[in-house]
């Protein structure tokens, strides 16, 4: 092996292609004073629109980078992530992460990703993807868990 180390090279990066392969998305829950959630309608999601704000992790960053690089790109806001508060694989091949985050910023220009956003008392939400509904009724219940 020492005198091929390419054949080692090449040997790992074959097994490599053969591993599973799964994308990996985040997403932000924040309320604001009055406890309500805030929803964004996605322009590129037609059977359920509303959801949560997030997106994509790229490749070599770390989900709570991505969910403070994509709500300031989807909202020109800056949050702070507080806690991981589920994960889940909503679909195959792909493993979704919500963090309670918080903000003091108001919601600036939408991204052309995003139709409208609004603020939903937690009894009123759409419909959501499950993982959504999922992360939301989960904040839901830290906050009550963590206010005296």
């Amino acid at each position: 092996m020492r005198r091929t180390p390419w054949l080692v090279a090449f040997s790992y990066r074959l097994w490599r292609m053969t591993q599973p392969k799964v994308t990996l998305g985040a997403v932000g829950v924040l309320f604001d004073a009055q406890g309500r959630v805030l929803l964004v309608e996605h322009a590129l999601h037609p059977q359920t629109p509303w959801g949560l704000p997030g997106g994509w992790v790229n490749r070599g960053e770390e989900p709570a980078a991505a969910v403070r690089r994509e709500l300031r790109e989807e909202l020109s806001i800056n949050v702070i992530v507080d806690q991981v508060i589920l994960t889940g694989s909503p679909f195959p091949n792909h493993l979704d992460t919500a963090f309670l985050c918080h903000t003091e910023d108001p919601i600036g220009a939408l991204s052309y990703e995003l139709v409208d956003y609004a603020w939903f008392p937690v009894d009123e939400v759409p419909r959501l993807l499950s993982f959504h509904y999922q992360a939301v009724q989960q904040a839901i219940k830290l906050k009550q868990e963590n206010t005296p």
